[in-house]
């Protein structure tokens, strides 16, 4: 009778009565084989090295070397000063879980990294660590102060870090991320080595391209004044001249009468160009700009700074596409 009845019930009846019987005492859960595609995929995603950077540039590069092989996050975003980044507590995960961490380095991050590094309770990212990566190793720096005062304002001892900004440095980090990544990974060496000789290629198709461009908009040569010191590698490659800043010191805001005195200068040396960088207020720029004649450009520094400059390739393509409309008279 009991099977007559269970045989007319829906056939949810069945899967209820299951449940019912795993809840009385003594019942063992049955175990169920998992799907091995899903056993697979979560595989390779386990295998994958955990990258984490400090900036999206970095982040960029990391991605350009270690392809399929790497999961990379940025903790700031390129929009964000890079100096002055909050940090959050969702930091300390992805730290704790990294295998290779890689920093501007020159004390850019000084604010905010090592605090972070010591919190994260991870003793392979910290500096001496298998996975900790300083990305300015072997870098040529520029503005390495002499005499360190802090009546300089934010002077960085240890030269400007703003290197990626020339991308012959840019190359110089791709090979210190391909030496980390093999070393974390040596069985992939061979794979690291191929994608950094293709970033490599690119990067100086590119960078000549790049040159040619800046020659042909007038911007070789070029007089220029920018909000921050953030330039000085760009300038370099790039053959224009920065000859003053809107700050009259690292990290110190300008005072009324220095900003007259800029506005003066300008005028007297034909500035063209005002570049500013989209984390600073733009109210003042415009009115020196304004004042002085030159174009005002709002330049990204860093890949993610604006969404057409997505990576380093892109980063570099805004840049000039920028500039020269600013100097042929659209960036007014």
């Amino acid at each position: 009778m009991i099977i007559q009845l269970l045989r007319r019930a829906p056939r949810w009846t069945g899967a209820i009565l299951v449940a019912l019987a795993l809840l009385l005492p003594g019942a063992r859960m049955p175990v169920f084989q998992a799907d091995p595609l899903v056993q697979v995929g979560t595989a390779l995603a386990a295998e994958r090295i955990r990258v984490v950077t400090t900036t999206q540039d970095l982040a960029a590069i990391a991605s350009e070397i270690g392809g399929d092989r790497v999961v990379v996050e940025s903790l700031s975003r390129g929009y964000q000063d890079p100096h002055f980044v909050d940090a959050k507590p969702s930091f300390l995960v992805k730290l704790r879980k990294a295998d290779l961490f890689i920093e501007v380095g020159r004390d850019l991050e000084i604010g905010w990294v090592p605090g972070l590094l010591q919190g994260a309770r991870n003793p392979k990212i910290l500096p001496g660590g298998t996975g900790f990566v300083d990305a300015s190793a072997g870098v040529s720096l520029l503005e390495v102060p002499t005499n360190v005062s802090r009546s300089e304002g934010d002077v960085h001892p240890l030269g400007n870090p703003h290197y990626w900004l020339d991308p012959e440095n840019g190359l110089v980090v791709a090979a210190n991320i391909r030496n980390a990544l093999s070393r974390v990974a040596p069985e992939d060496r061979a794979l690291f080595d191929a994608r950094f000789a293709d970033f490599e290629a690119r990067l100086a198709k590119r960078l000549d391209g790049w040159k040619k461009a800046a020659a042909a908009m007038g911007l070789s040569g070029t007089k220029v004044v920018s909000y921050h010191r953030s330039w000085p590698y760009f300038a370099h490659a790039f053959g224009f001249d920065v000859i003053d800043y809107v700050e009259p010191k690292p990290g110190v805001p300008p005072s009324p009468k220095h900003t007259q005195g800029l506005i003066a200068s300008m005028k007297s040396q034909h500035v063209k160009l005002l570049i500013v960088e989209p984390y600073f207020d733009a109210k003042l720029p415009q009115q020196i700009a304004r004042e002085s004649g030159a174009a005002l450009v709002i330049l990204p520094p860093s890949v993610g700074a604006t969404p057409q400059a997505a990576d380093y390739f892109t980063l570099f393509d805004t840049q000039m596409a920028l500039l020269g409309g600013a100097l042929s008279g659209g960036g007014k």
